[in-house]
């Protein structure tokens, strides 16, 4: 398969080296695009009122890889690549091994997801990874996982335009105790500012989020789908599929009964 892989943990990472090079040793036909420095936690942001530079890398991956660094954000790697760098489309946009997880509402802030997102806007299936250690280094069984799902992919491919939210617990291989397909659970942070002075006297702020909770809802899909929160907590890999429609279809239901005129 033709491939395009993008990050948010830069260049420079071992988690997009081990799923580039990876993929690239199993036969497929890998390009990477991805920032020249780590742009964790950009979301979808896109570079609008400066250029953005991309510069040919070469000796980091596979020998078989084409590989850029671009001065953008995750997205604007994808779509650089797409609009500008490769000669057709790939079949897939992938994104990651981010070197963390991207569970619950991670997603909406998590640049590696919005890498692959942009695929999908693009009319691409797109999947991205993720590692759920910050300090674990030990990406080969997710890159493992990634191979299988990528060659799964080619011979089933998906039945609608969707992005794959796959995340991988930190554990060795022998421990993961399986594939769960999952729902996006939630996740909430507690947005500590640590207030700090410089040595100006001058007041700034460094912000520190805590995990405070996770919090489950219930509707029909929850009574039989886990959450990708509570999967990973007992060590199976989450697939959760995602799209860019964020548009409720109760809340159209709801203001459909008020009377705003």
């Amino acid at each position: 398969m033709k491939l395009l892989i993008s990050n948010d943990d830069g260049v420079s990472a071992l988690g997009i080296r081990s799923l580039a090079n990876r993929l690239a040793e199993a036969g497929h036909e890998v390009t990477v695009v991805c920032p020249d420095q780590e742009r964790s936690a950009t979301g979808h942001g896109l570079t609008l009122h400066q250029p953005i530079r991309a510069e040919v890398i070469e000796s980091l991956f596979h020998p078989a890889v084409k590989a850029w660094a671009c001065s953008g954000t995750p997205a604007d790697c994808v779509k650089l690549a797409l609009w500008a760098l490769l000669d057709s489309p790939p079949d897939l946009v992938l994104a990651g091994i981010n070197h963390g997880s991207n569970l619950g509402t991670d997603v909406l802030y998590s640049g590696t997801v919005s890498a692959a997102m942009e695929g999908v806007v693009e009319g691409i299936p797109s999947v991205a990874f993720s590692l759920c250690s910050f300090t674990s280094r030990d990406f080969e069984p997710a890159a493992t996982f990634a191979e299988s799902l990528v060659a799964q992919l080619a011979k089933q491919p998906l039945p609608e335009l969707l992005l794959l939210n796959v995340n991988v617990p930190a554990v060795e291989a022998g421990a993961i105790a399986g594939v769960a397909v999952t729902r996006q659970g939630i996740r909430r942070y507690v947005d500590v500012f640590e207030k700090r002075v410089d040595p100006r006297g001058k007041t700034y702020y460094w912000l520190a989020g805590e995990l405070l909770e996770d919090v489950e809802e219930t509707s029909d899909v929850a009574e039989h789908t886990p959450t990708d929160v509570q999967a990973i907590r007992e060590n199976y890999i989450t697939i959760t599929p995602l799209q860019y429609n964020l548009t409720s279809g109760t809340g159209i239901e709801s203001l459909q009964q008020y009377r705003f005129l």
